[in-house]
C-alpha cells in the first residue's frame, strides 16, 4: 500500500491542475487586477526599500551598493509607471501582458535587493548596514509573498530571489550566527509560500464561487459581522441582530443586555502571549454559546469584552442568567497544560425597565459594567437610575477637582505617626483635604477614587507631594513626613522626577521624605514601578508598605523592595473583626519587622487599651485619634513646639 501513496500523490496533483485549467479566464483576470491595485502600497514600499539601499551605501561608502540603489530606483520607477500607465480595466491590455510586465519588474526588483543584502554580508560591512539591508530584503520578500498572491508564482518568484541569495551569502561566510540565520532562511521560505498558496487558493475560489453564484455577497457579510478569533458576531454583528430582534419583538417582550468585561486579561497576553489569549477568547466564547439560552445573540463586542442580548421572561431570570454565565466563566480551563482561572465584570440592562431602545440599553449596561469595576472586578452589577446620578456626580466632581487645585481649595493636613516608646512624633502623614466653597468639606473618599479614575491623580498626587515637602523643610530634622503615591502616579511617565523636583524646591533631604504605597501596585509586574523606586531609594528616600494585609499581600514584595517601614491595616487594630486572629497576624508581622530591622506601624489607634495592646505585640510605631487627628500645618507645627518644651500633655486636633 506504500508504494501506491507516490501515485496516488500524483492523481491529486493532476486533479489540482485540472481544477486550475477549469478557472475561467475572467477570474484569471481578476486575479491578475490585484498585482495592480493600490500603487500606492508599491510606491511606498518601493521608496522605503531605495531609501534604505541608499542609506546603507552612505555608511558603508561603496560604490557597489550606490550602483545597487540606482538600479533599485530605476526599477521602481519603471514599475510604477507600469503600474499607473496599464490600466487592468483596459480590453486593450492582454492578461498575460499585464502578468508579464509586472513579472519583469517584480522578480528584477526581488533580485536586485536580494543580491544586495548578500552582497553586503559577503563583504562584511558593519553590522547596522547587514541589518538594515537584510532586514529590508527579507521584509520585502514576506510582505510581496502575501501581497502578490493573487499570482502564486509571482509571489514564490519574489519571495526566493529576494530572500535565497541571502541565504546563500549567510551560509558562505561560514560563521555560526549567519549559518543559523540561512537556515532560518530556508524555513521561512517554505512556509511563507504554504501561506501565500492558501490566500491564492481562498482568493481563486472565492471570485471563481463570486461568477457562478451570487452567495458570495451574503457570505461576505456574515464574515463582516463576525469576530475572526471567537467566530462569534463582532460589533456590526452585534448592531445587526439588535436592530432585527428590535423590529420582530412585541410590546410586552423582556430582552436582557449583558456587558462582560475579562477582568485583568491584559496579563494572560503579557504572560503567556497573544496565540493563548486568543484561544482563552475563543473558549470563553464557546462557554457563553454553550449557557446562553435559544434566541440570543452572543458577540464579542472588542478586545477582551463581549454582549450577550438574549431574550428573558423577567428580571429573576437574567439574574438566574447572570449568575450562570458568570460562573461559567471563572470555571478554570487547561490551555496548553497551564491552568487558568479568567475573573469576569458583568454589567447587565433590561428592557423595557433600563431603556426603550437599543442605545439606551447599551448605554445601561455600560455603566452597570462600570460601577461593577469600580466595586472592585468580578461582580455582577443590575443598571439602576442611581447609577446615572453617580456618574453626573462623579463627572461633576472630576471638573470641580480640577479647578480646585487652581483656585487653592484643597488643604494639606497632617496626622502624626508617633514612636510607641517614647511618645515622639516621628513622622507625619500628609493628607488631603477639600473643602469647596459652596458644598463644603469632600470626603477623599469621594474625590480621589474619581482621581485615579480620570487620571487627575498624576496632577493631584505631585502637587501634593509638593506642599508637603515644602512644610516639612519647616520641621525640626529628626522628623519625616509620609505620603501616599497611587498606582497611577507611580506608572506615569517622569514620576520620580517629579518627586526629586518637588523635595529640590522645598529644600527638604530626601531622607526625610517617606512614600507610603500598597500592595495593589504589585499585582502587575511593572518595569515602570521597580525603576521608580530603585530611582529614588538610591537618593535616600523611604518606603512604607502602607493597609497591610488587606490586599494582595505576598513576602515577596517585602523581600524585593526596599521597604523601611510596614503599616499594619486599623481593621486589625480597631476593626469589627479584631480578637485573638488579629493579635496574632499583628505579632507575626511584628516579629518580622524585627527581624528584618523594620519599623511596624499600628493604624487605628483610638484607645489606650489600642496602644498597650500593639505595643506588647511588638508594633513600634502608632497613629490614630488617640494621638491626634489629621490637623493643619500651624498645628502640626504647635505640635512639635510643645514636644519639644516638653509639654506630655495629648494634644487632639
Amino acid at each position: 500500500m506504500k508504494a501506491l501513496r507516490p501515485f496516488a500523490k500524483v492523481r491529486a496533483l493532476h486533479k489540482r491542475r485540472d481544477r486550475s485549467d477549469k478557472v475561467s479566464a475572467r477570474v484569471q483576470r481578476m486575479l491578475v487586477k490585484s498585482l495592480y491595485a493600490q500603487p500606492s502600497s508599491l510606491a511606498i514600499g518601493a521608496l522605503a526599500t531605495v531609501s534604505a539601499a541608499f542609506v546603507a551605501a552612505w555608511i558603508a561608502d561603496r560604490n557597489e551598493l550606490y550602483i545597487a540603489a540606482i538600479l533599485l530606483s530605476v526599477i521602481a520607477v519603471a514599475r510604477i509607471v507600469a503600474a499607473l500607465g496599464l490600466s487592468p480595466d483596459s480590453e486593450g491590455n492582454s492578461t498575460a501582458k499585464l502578468e508579464f510586465v509586472y513579472e519583469v519588474g517584480a522578480f528584477s526588483f526581488a533580485l536586485v535587493l536580494g543580491c544586495t543584502a548578500a552582497f553586503t554580508i559577503l563583504i562584511g560591512t558593519t553590522t547596522q548596514v547587514e541589518v538594515l539591508m537584510v532586514a529590508n530584503a527579507l521584509g520585502y520578500g514576506i510582505g510581496v509573498s502575501a501581497r502578490n498572491a493573487g499570482r502564486l508564482t509571482i509571489a514564490i518568484g519574489q519571495l526566493s530571489l529576494s530572500c535565497v541569495p541571502i541565504a546563500l551569502a549567510a551560509f558562505w561566510t561560514g560563521s555560526p550566527g549567519f549559518i543559523a540565520l540561512g537556515l532560518t532562511i530556508l524555513l521561512l521560505i517554505p512556509a511563507m509560500i504554504s501561506i501565500a498558496s492558501n490566500i491564492f487558493n481562498v482568493l481563486r475560489d472565492s471570485i471563481a464561487s463570486a461568477e457562478t453564484s451570487a452567495k458570495l455577497a451574503d457570505r461576505m457579510k456574515i464574515l463582516a459581522r463576525t469576530d475572526v478569533v471567537t467566530g462569534l458576531a463582532n460589533r456590526a454583528g452585534l448592531n445587526h441582530a439588535m436592530v432585527e430582534t428590535m423590529m420582530s419583538i412585541d410590546d410586552d417582550s423582556h430582552l436582557a443586555l449583558i456587558w462582560i468585561d475579562l477582568d485583568r486579561f491584559k496579563e494572560v497576553n503579557d504572560l503567556l502571549g497573544h496565540p493563548v489569549g486568543d484561544r482563552v477568547l475563543s473558549e470563553v466564547a464557546r462557554r457563553l454559546s454553550d449557557v446562553c439560552p435559544e434566541g440570543s445573540t452572543v458577540s464579542r463586542f472588542g478586545g477582551d469584552e463581549f454582549v450577550i442580548f438574549c431574550p428573558i421572561t423577567d428580571r429573576k431570570h437574567a439574574e438566574l442568567l447572570a449568575s450562570e454565565i458568570h460562573a461559567e466563566i471563572m470555571g478554570p480551563m487547561r490551555i496548553d497544560g497551564d491552568r487558568l482561572e479568567v475573573r469576569a465584570s458583568l454589567g447587565v440592562a433590561l428592557l423595557p425597565e433600563d431603556g426603550a431602545d437599543t442605545d439606551t440599553l447599551m448605554q445601561s449596561a455600560d455603566l452597570a459594567l462600570y460601577h461593577a469595576k469600580i466595586g472592585g472586578r468580578g461582580q455582577t452589577r443590575f443598571f439602576d437610575a442611581s447609577m446615572t446620578r453617580d456618574l453626573v456626580r462623579r463627572r461633576e466632581i472630576e471638573d470641580e477637582l480640577r479647578a480646585a487645585i487652581q483656585r487653592e481649595e484643597l488643604s494639606i493636613f497632617f496626622q502624626p505617626i508617633v514612636d510607641l516608646e517614647t511618645g515622639r512624633i516621628r513622622t507625619f502623614e500628609a493628607l488631603v483635604r477639600w473643602f469647596h466653597p459652596v458644598k463644603g468639606e469632600l470626603r477623599p473618599d469621594e474625590f480621589i477614587p474619581v482621581a485615579e479614575e480620570t487620571g487627575v491623580i498624576v496632577t493631584l498626587g505631585n502637587w501634593i507631594t509638593a506642599q508637603a515637602a515644602r512644610v516639612a523643610a519647616t520641621w525640626p530634622e529628626d522628623v519625616t513626613v509620609a505620603v501616599n503615591l497611587s498606582p497611577l502616579q507611580i506608572r506615569a511617565p517622569g514620576a520620580a522626577l517629579g518627586i526629586r523636583n518637588a523635595l529640590r524646591e522645598a529644600g527638604l533631604d530626601p531622607h526625610r521624605l517617606e512614600l507610603e504605597v500598597t500592595e495593589s501596585l504589585f499585582v502587575e509586574d511593572n518595569h515602570a514601578t521597580s525603576n521608580f523606586i530603585q530611582e529614588l531609594s538610591d537618593i535616600g528616600v523611604k518606603f512604607a508598605l502602607d493597609d497591610f494585609g488587606t490586599g494582595y499581600s505576598s513576602l515577596g514584595y517585602i523581600n524585593k523592595y526596599p521597604f523601611n517601614k510596614i503599616k499594619v491595616d486599623r481593621s486589625f487594630v480597631s476593626g469589627k473583626n479584631v480578637g485573638r486572629k488579629s493579635d496574632a497576624i499583628i505579632r507575626a508581622v511584628a516579629e518580622m519587622g524585627s527581624t528584618l530591622e523594620m519599623e511596624i506601624v499600628a493604624e487605628g489607634l483610638e484607645t489606650i487599651d489600642q496602644v498597650e495592646a500593639v505595643l506588647e505585640a511588638g508594633c513600634t510605631l502608632g497613629q490614630g485619634f488617640y494621638f491626634s487627628r489629621a490637623v493643619p500645618d500651624y498645628l502640626a507645627a504647635m505640635l512639635l513646639t510643645q514636644e519639644r518644651e516638653g509639654d506630655t500633655k495629648k494634644v487632639v486636633g
